[in-house]
């Protein structure tokens, strides 16, 4: 659908204006609300200067101000793109020049840095504070004050717009990621109508006509996305429920909490919750299992669907967590960039295996020179998917030329994801071509070793690295996070992935710390353990 996804919403929320669109805790907003507040807000903004295709920074936490500030750009056909919350001053500017930010929505809580960074952003016109009412720097605006005093901005004609999504990755600086409103609605009715089984509308009167038969008067969907919007699995997911005729319910804290989520879900009625592996699907597990041995069980009844992507999911715990709920896991392999490349399903009393999946419809298994992998072979290719024409890495040729590709005529994304086929299908995810661990001339996959070690009772959380080895070239380090009360040594963690795994892939090192640097959608910080792992080696 070559529509603004703000006309689609727009078209949405025009046949649900009484139902609630968000709650975040106590706190809701109606379709009506919701519409009302993005208006006045795009009206403040547009006072500020910003207009179409001016890039504006949203820097929040979860909540109804997030989805209000995107709705508020995207009604005046402008960008928002997202900040990391946890980005400092030079990674502000950093990511605000490449952007070529106009404009910052920002929680009070990130006011320091943002005064720290505004010197080396002379482009900003407009600095709108989320919170902290009696304490926004004069250089702000209050948001709840410019929301009131704002004229609505008007409904206006627009077009396939520009859509701008910043993926952090686990390596490098963050890329934007930049395409349209046509390739958004794709991903989002994959996120939701998709999911209810509906076809994919193609213009707006066909997307009227299916929420009417999905019913006005209900919610086809009750979604918790629990990682940050900043991410895009949450933001997708929330569009994905939005547009569905469905209902997002944002959990309360700041930083992640199983119970609270599992408490969500039973008092909210949610049926549809979306994660990323087993950084959030762990202790979500953990959770339940210690709540239904206090005999006190979480009520999880009408969960039905549990997606995730981005970061693996082991088959056990997605087994732990079929024991609490009879829902479908949904895990996908996918991108900022495209895809999904891959996808497996996994309900209750079904076997399953970590990092197997199917190929999804269009996606494939190509050698370096873009060749179909066989089935079968054992050869190590890369995952690939179709892609449009428009999509492209913000500013930078070089990256879009290495990541987006010309194969037999036709346009693929390709992002480093490694994987092999077998006979029957299957497809074997074996991680990001960036995490291979070259030592003595064999390469491993630091996710496989890292799976491997998740599995052991002592192991809660961990990372594998190489680090630089003047014999082997790289030597293969495991950074892990261990389980209150519990002990590992070296000798340990190395018999216990070699009696599952090669010997050449058994880790050399173990460094344990208290907890792991982790992204707060859940990716590995490597730069972070690799420091870590060179650190260890010296004072050793």
């Amino acid at each position: 659908m070559n529509e603004s996804f703000a006309t689609v919403l727009e078209t949405v929320g025009d046949l649900r204006r009484d139902r609630l669109a968000v709650s975040h805790g106590e706190r809701t907003r109606t379709w009506a609300e919701l519409d009302e507040r993005a208006a006045h807000l795009a009206g403040h903004l547009a006072a500020r200067g910003v207009g179409p295709q001016s890039r504006v920074a949203v820097a929040l936490y979860n909540g109804i101000e997030y989805l209000e500030s995107v709705y508020a750009v995207l009604k005046l056909r402008a960008v928002p793109l997202n900040v990391n919350y946890r980005y400092r001053r030079d990674e502000i500017v950093a990511l605000l020049e490449d952007a070529r930010a106009e404009a910052v929505v920002f929680d009070a809580a990130l006011a320091e840095r943002f005064a720290e960074a505004r010197s080396a952003l002379p482009e900003l016109q407009a600095l709108v504070q989320v919170g902290g009412p009696d304490d926004v720097p004069p250089w702000a605006d209050a948001y709840e004050q410019a929301i009131s005093a704002a004229a609505p901005a008007p409904r206006i004609e627009r077009g396939d717009d520009l859509w701008l999504m910043y993926t952090g990755g686990t390596t490098g600086r963050p890329k934007g990621v930049l395409s349209r409103h046509s390739w958004l609605f794709g991903v989002v009715c994959a996120n939701g109508l998709l999911l209810l089984g509906e076809p994919l509308p193609r213009t707006l009167e066909e997307l009227r006509a299916t929420l009417a038969r999905l019913g006005l008067d209900r919610d086809a969907m009750v979604c918790l996305p629990a990682p940050p919007l900043m991410h895009a699995t949450g933001m997708y997911t929330t569009f994905g429920a939005l547009l569905a005729g469905g209902r997002v319910v944002y959990l309360p804290s700041r930083s992640y909490d199983p119970d609270e989520l599992a408490a969500t879900v039973q008092r909210e009625g949610v049926d549809t919750v979306s994660i990323v592996g087993d950084v959030f699907a762990r202790p979500l597990a953990d959770a339940l299992d210690a709540a239904e041995a206090a005999g006190r069980p979480y009520d999880l009844s009408g969960l039905r669907r549990v997606i995730s992507v981005g970061v693996t999911w082991s088959a056990d715990v997605k087994q732990r967590l079929l024991r609490h709920a009879d829902a479908v896991c949904r895990d996908l392999v996918a991108s900022s960039e495209g895809g999904p490349y891959a996808v497996v399903e996994t309900r209750r009393g079904e076997a399953t295996e970590t990092a197997r999946f199917r190929l999804f419809p269009g996606a494939a298994v190509i050698d370096d020179a873009g060749r179909p992998v066989p089935p079968g072979s054992g050869e190590i290719g890369l995952l690939a998917a179709p892609v449009d024409e428009h999509i492209s890495y913000q500013g930078d040729e070089q990256a879009t030329a290495a990541t987006f590709r010309e194969i037999g005529g036709r346009r693929w994304v390709v992002p480093g994801d490694m994987a092999s086929l077998e006979a029957d299908g299957t497809v074997v995810f074996h991680g990001r071509g960036s995490r291979v661990v070259n030592t003595g001339g064999e390469k491993v996959f630091a996710e496989e070793v890292e799976q491997v070690l998740l599995t052991h009772p002592a192991v809660r959380d961990a990372m594998v690295v190489g680090a630089p080895d003047p014999r082997w070239g790289q030597r293969i380090v495991a950074v892990v996070a261990l389980r209150p009360g519990t002990a590992l040594t070296d000798e340990e963690a190395r018999d216990f992935v070699g009696e599952r795994l090669a010997d050449h892939k058994r880790p050399r090192e173990l460094v344990v710390v208290d907890e792991l640097r982790r992204s707060p959608s859940g990716k590995a910080d490597l730069g972070w353990a690799r420091s870590v792992a060179a650190s260890a080696h010296q004072t050793t």
